[in-house]
């Protein structure tokens, strides 16, 4: 792997990703921790205009940009400082299962509390529930934690992953089942959303070592790893970068498609990136997506 402004993860780190199946490897590298900015403040005026001319070039991507019904977010990991930009930033949206993360950090934060007992069954359900999208897993992970903490952890000021400053956020406020309660996020009534700022947030915090612990962030980066669905982002990096990490989640329910992802390439594919879009063919503007930000990043 390869990046000029990444370091090796600690000793922790290191450890934590040797009991990780998902890294073969055991090894992951993140941004200088003494160096750490938050990403609101790494928004880049050039990465921000050539990402919005990019987007806006494509007729249809442009009219769903001004109906607010795409989202883009982009953080460029490769320089000696991370670059960010988003269209419709703070847009909240349904965002169906990409939303998992949230119950995947509550757990691990759980695990580190004590609030919540560390069995393999349950890391098996954090893995389904990541990897291929089980709402069985998902429902079960929720019951264990409650989604008072999952929203508890949102809002926390360390992580502040939903924010109602900055339009929202991350957000699961009902089991992937037809039973149980609905309690929608304060400002839209959503139960499961995400805006792409925060989303990107998830990562790059993840990235950092800084949601729960340097150990707890390699343990969920290695859920996140080795993704069993490969389609929309992943159907496109297959062919653009077979050999690249990726760290990856998605979501799709009707016209409601999203997907998150990390890559670890080399030279400068290495990035965040997430989009939202509601569209009938989301899932088809979501995978092209991935060439189109590429093309910004590579310039």
């Amino acid at each position: 792997m390869y990046c000029n402004v990444k370091t090796l993860f600690s000793l922790a780190l290191l450890l934590a990703c040797a009991h990780a199946t998902a890294w073969q490897n055991g090894e992951a590298f993140v941004p200088n921790n003494t160096n750490w900015k938050p990403l609101y403040n790494m928004v880049d005026l050039e990465l921000q205009a050539d990402l919005e001319k990019k987007l806006n070039s494509n007729p249809q991507w442009r009219q769903l940009i001004a109906k607010k019904r795409l989202a883009v977010g982009v953080v460029d990991m490769s320089g000696k400082q991370p670059k960010f930009a988003r269209v419709n930033g703070n847009i909240m949206m349904y965002a169906a299962s990409m939303p998992k993360i949230a119950i995947l950090l509550t757990a691990y934060a759980a695990f580190e509390d004590g609030s919540l007992e560390e069995t393999e069954s349950i890391h098996q359900d954090l893995s389904d529930m990541i990897r291929v999208s089980s709402n069985d897993a998902a429902t079960r992970v929720i019951d264990a934690v409650g989604l008072p903490k999952i929203q508890e952890v949102l809002t926390d000021p360390r992580y502040g992953l939903y924010n109602e400053e900055r339009g929202g956020g991350l957000w699961v406020g009902k089991r992937y089942a037809k039973t149980g309660s609905r309690l929608g996020d304060p400002l839209h009534n959503i139960s499961h959303g995400a805006t792409v700022t925060q989303t990107c947030r998830f990562y790059y915090m993840l990235a950092q070592g800084k949601l729960v612990s340097i150990e707890r962030s390699g343990q969920m980066l290695a859920d996140l790893a080795d993704p069993k669905l490969h389609h929309k982002f992943v159907s496109q990096l297959d062919k653009l970068a077979p050999q690249a990490q990726v760290f990856r989640k998605s979501g799709t329910w009707k016209n409601s498609h999203s997907d998150s992802v990390m890559v670890w390439g080399n030279e400068w594919r290495n990035y965040i990136l997430v989009a939202m879009v509601e569209s009938p063919n989301g899932s088809k503007i979501i995978e092209n997506i991935v060439p189109a930000v590429e093309s910004v990043l590579q310039r």
